[in-house]
This record gives structure tokens, sequence and C-alpha cells, in this order.
């Protein structure tokens, strides 16, 4: 169902759509959803899907059940078995999610793009000296999940999970118009930094999950915690989870944000264009090729 012209208007009108997603108590209304989300009274649930949808929109065809126990029972769908092929070439990372592909390419030595005009840094997102290095003139891609799409994650290849460290911090709206405006705002937002190294050639790759207003926490199957605004750590967690490509991970509760970080040598895939669509699955990044050796 698209959105009456009236409001449809409002929310393209970018000092309007910043006021109404940024300038409100975020963490508080952060907390209420999660909250309230999960409230699975009929009158309630059905009246907070059904203003959902009416917004939103969200792609329903392709979910494993129809019916849902609460909202946030709704946001966390499942797909049907098979609705999500893994691309299986050993030499691709397939994307973690669905999304539109944001800001992409090769991190300029260590500064990378947020959007025309606002750089930041890997030390400003990582906070750790170490995984600078690793991602120096690496490859980068943003991958922005919205409001209607399916809001599970997935493993880009087969890997081990080996460490998550927790970020606590604001809750801006990640929207494009809020890029555009709020300097280094990945940031400033809370965030996980999970650490995956593949099992093929031991290179490390590492997925950023950015929270934003609304979105009350990122759960991960290989955690025993939840994390969200009210967690306080501890912030690094020791991990030894094994994954196959496209085995899921975990979820965000709404809409948000998957930085995909890779070493020097990685290329994006041919697909993969600023503005374009991408589902869970398809080609990413290809791995450097293996150097060719010659017998004696």
């Amino acid at each position: 169902m698209k959105l009456p012209a009236f409001i449809a208007t409002i929310f393209h009108q970018e000092d309007i759509n910043f006021l109404l997603t940024n300038r409100i108590p975020r963490r508080l209304l952060t907390q209420f959803m999660g909250w309230f989300s999960k409230i699975e009274q009929p009158l309630v649930r059905d009246f907070s899907i059904g203003m959902w949808k009416f917004l939103a929109a969200p792609e329903l065809s392709d979910a494993k059940k129809t019916q849902f126990r609460s909202l946030h029972d709704c946001f966390i769908r499942e797909v049907k078995e098979g609705a999500r092929p893994i691309e299986s070439d050993p030499t691709v990372l397939v994307s973690p999610c669905d999304a539109i592909v944001g800001t992409c390419g090769k991190v300029e030595g260590t500064e990378l793009i947020q959007a025309k005009g606002f750089p930041y840094t890997l030390l400003d997102l990582l906070g750790d000296p170490e995984m600078v290095r690793t991602y120096r003139n690496g490859c980068y891609i943003t991958l922005r999940i919205t409001a209607n799409m399916y809001h599970r994650f997935h493993a880009p290849h087969d890997c081990q999970v080996e460490q998550v460290t927790y970020i606590s911090g604001d809750t801006w709206n990640v929207n494009p118009i809020a890029l555009k405006r709020v300097e280094k705002l990945f940031c400033k937002n809370e965030r996980a930094i999970i650490r995956c190294r593949l099992e093929s050639s031991t290179d490390l790759i590492t997925l950023v999950p950015v929270a934003a207003v609304l979105v009350a926490s990122i759960h991960l199957h290989f955690l025993d915690v939840l994390l969200h605004l009210k967690y306080q750590g501890p912030n690094v967690m020791a991990c030894n989870a094994h994954l196959h490509k496209g085995q899921e991970m975990g979820w965000f509760q709404h809409g948000s944000t998957i930085i995909v970080f890779a070493p020097d040598g990685f290329t994006l895939c041919d697909n993969v264009k600023t503005g374009e669509v991408i589902r869970m699955g398809q080609p990413l990044m290809r791995l450097p090729s293996l150097p060719v050796t010659k017998s004696p």
C-alpha cells in the first residue's frame, strides 16, 4: 500500500524528515519500541502490524509463516526454504543480508566514506589499532536494511567467529538524509564488531551491525546475551562459533545497517552498485586470486 500523497510529500522533505526521525528522544523511544513491539495482545498486535504495513509495505510474500504473535515476531520473520539461494562459488563472499547498497569500494589508507563529503576512519568505527592495520587499503561495503526488508543476517562465507566487541552509543537514524547531515554517524551509534576468520584462507572478515533509532536490540545466536542499549558489558566477548556460508548469525529488531570489511586484495563483485538492492546470498566480494605455483 502506498502512502497518501500528503504524507509521502512530508517524508520526502529532507528538513522535516530529519526532524521527525532524529530530533526526538531517540534512546527512550528505542527502548519503548523494544517493549511495545513484543506485546502479544491481539488488538495491539494487529494494530501495530497494520500500521507498519501501511507505512512501510514490508515484503511478506516470502515469509516462512503468515501469522505472527507480535510486531517483533513479524519484524524478525524467517523466509521460506530456498527463498535466498546462496552463491556456491568458494571464491566469493555473499551478502549477509537483504539491503540497499550504500557507499562501497576501497578504503583510502584508513579513511572511508559515510556519504559525499562525510569521511570517517577505521579507528573511529572499530576502535582497534590492530584492525585498522588489517583493513588499511582494504575493501568495504555499507548495506542499509530498510524497515520493510528481511531483518536476519547470515555468514558471508565458511568462517569462525572469534570475537564480538559491543560498543554502546546513540541511536541516530541511518537513512540517507541523516548520513548527509550527521558527521561520523556510524561511529556515534550503538554497534557490534564481529570478527570472522575465513576457513579457506584465514583472512579476517569483519561485520559491523550498526543499530539505529527504534532498533531495540542486536541478537547473535552464538552469544548468550542480548546486545541492547541497557547492556553495559563485557564489551569484548571471545567466541568460537563455526558457521557455514549462508548460516544465520542473528537479527536486528528493526531496520539498520551492516558494514562489511575485507583486507586489501578483495574486490567488489560486478553486481554491487550503490543504490541497488542486494539479497542475502548474492555475490558481494571476491577473494584475492591465489598465486599459481609452477611445478619444478
